[in-house]
């Protein structure tokens, strides 16, 4: 599955990847805001994670940046199940902050859930990290009022999350609706 947004090419991982995956995320100040990648994040995680058999009703996705030199891989994005729920994450390199990619693959992985039929997503930042809190909301997710201590393994300790959703009115449908339009706040 392959996802084609404004800027950004987001695709599958290959067993290629796994070195400009590496270079890209092991960085502790991307990997401390994440909380099921471990720092230090070594060649083995990287190819663990490429590796890794592709689930079609829950993606995940290399986020790369289309140029003349080719695709540049600078994030991650795609969809899980957390505690039964399915669960937005992403990442974006430490070095691209600030260019508005990690909404740009937010928003398109999210109406990618849409569309295969998922009902509610969910997502959630540690509180120190309000940056990841203004992504949630430019695609659609309002806070739920709950705020819980998240285990994260690239601090090694727990820390507060604040938990947002996303409910969708309608079916997913692929007829290139802006599923936008039709996100409500629970």
């Amino acid at each position: 599955m392959f996802i084609r947004s404004e800027r950004l090419f987001l695709r599958p991982g290959w067993a290629e990847d796994w070195q400009d995956l590496l270079a890209t995320i092991a960085d502790e100040t991307v990997v401390r805001n994440l909380a099921h990648v471990p720092w230090p994040y070594g060649a083995q995680d990287a190819q663990a994670f490429v590796a890794k058999p592709q689930d079609h009703l829950l993606p995940r996705f290399l986020v790369t940046l289309p140029g003349p030199d080719g695709a540049r891989l600078i994030g991650g994005c795609g969809i899980s199940l957390l505690d039964g729920e399915v669960n937005l994450g992403y990442w974006i390199a430490r070095g691209e902050w600030g260019q508005g990619y990690a909404t740009e693959a937010a928003r398109a992985v999210l109406g990618l859930a849409h569309a295969l039929g998922h009902h509610r997503v969910v997502a959630h930042h540690f509180v120190d990290n309000a940056a990841s809190g203004r992504v949630l909301e430019k695609v659609g997710f309002r806070r739920t009022g709950r705020v819980a201590e998240r285990f994260s393994q690239g601090r090694g300790f727990a820390s507060p999350s604040r938990e947002y959703e996303v409910r969708f009115e309608s079916d997913g449908d692929c007829d290139g609706d802006d599923a936008m339009n039709r996100r409500r706040a629970a």
